[in-house]
């Protein structure tokens, strides 16, 4: 009988995986760590149609109806 010959696919997968985690990882934190330093140097600037826009938005909310006439205490 010939002894079993020893096979190192499956750590070599194992290696394989680890390193396209960790590559993906540092990708991802990079680009995360790009945005988050594109968003803070970009002034903010509010025109006066978005100010409108945000008025009418605001007085629909006010205007609004929420009552929906259910006593919460009466709920199981």
């Amino acid at each position: 009988m010939e002894p079993e010959k020893k096979s190192n696919g499956a750590m070599v997968g194992l290696v394989i995986i680890i390193i396209i985690l960790i590559l993906g990882g540092l990708y991802m934190w990079k680009l995360d760590k790009d945005t988050v330093e594109n968003l803070s140097t970009e002034p903010e600037t509010v025109t006066t149609q978005d100010s409108a826009e945000l008025n009418t938005l605001d007085a629909d909310l006010e205007a609004t109806d929420t009552n929906t006439g259910v006593d919460v205490n009466t709920v199981n």
